[in-house]
């Protein structure tokens, strides 16, 4: 861990938790996933391979001189094996740097490369979450606040839903065991709320590829 974490007294909480409050699990997310999902290696990778075939057939079908056209992609190559070493490098670094926890009482989120930040939602201000189970099997899951707080998406980022910059939803991003955790949060909203439905359980429990265009209320409104 880095020395900017050295401080807290519980890896991934800037503060003990108060008498009555239990840590129900922690975890990180997994570096491949986020590479994939949230650094877009894929396109990256599939934008530099289409530019060296598109360089490769101007030479063979315009007659363009054979070792320009090799040095052209090899300086392709060299630029799109560093931009990729570069996504790799943030992916750990993100995974490195992050640590979601979710307690008898709240969400924290842990991140930051470059300055740690700490977000708490304490169950009461949650409305609703969702959970979206990638091809892989890793997940993302997202919460909707009630707005009591103001979340700013960019302050969050990658741990918002994309797009959702006017009512930012933070994101728990590319989880290990995705059901079992959006399982575990949908029970403990329950205890919290006794009045939510049980719709994110049930995706869990159904283990889909779900989509966010709709998210399911996870809690009653508070």
């Amino acid at each position: 861990m880095s020395d900017e974490y050295e401080t807290e007294p519980f890896p991934g909480l800037p503060e003990y938790l108060p008498a009555g409050e239990a840590i129900l699990w922690q975890g990180s997310p997994v570096w491949t996933s986020v590479l994939r999902h949230v650094y877009h290696v894929v396109p990256v990778a599939i934008y530099f391979a289409g530019l060296i075939v598109w360089r490769l057939t101007a030479a063979y079908t315009g007659g363009f001189d054979l070792a320009t056209e090799v040095t052209s992609v090899l300086w392709i190559s060299m630029v799109g094996a560093a931009c990729i070493a570069l996504l790799v490098l943030l992916a750990r670094l993100t995974t490195r740097t992050t640590i979601y926890t979710i307690t008898s009482k709240r969400l924290v989120l842990r991140y930051g490369i470059a300055m740690p930040i700490c977000v708490n939602l304490p169950y009461s201000t949650i409305t609703s979450a969702a959970l979206q189970i990638h091809p892989d099997g890793t997940g993302d899951l997202a919460v909707t606040p009630n707005g009591d707080g103001h979340l700013a998406y960019f302050h969050l980022w990658p741990h918002a839903l994309p797009w959702h910059v006017n009512q930012t939803k933070p994101m728990m991003r590319s989880l290990a065991e995705p059901a079992m955790v959006a399982n575990l949060l949908s029970k403990t909203l329950i205890d919290v709320h006794p009045s939510a439905d049980r719709s994110l359980a049930q995706q869990a429990d159904a283990t889909a590829d779900v989509g966010f265009g709709g998210i399911g209320s996870a809690a009653g409104a508070v």
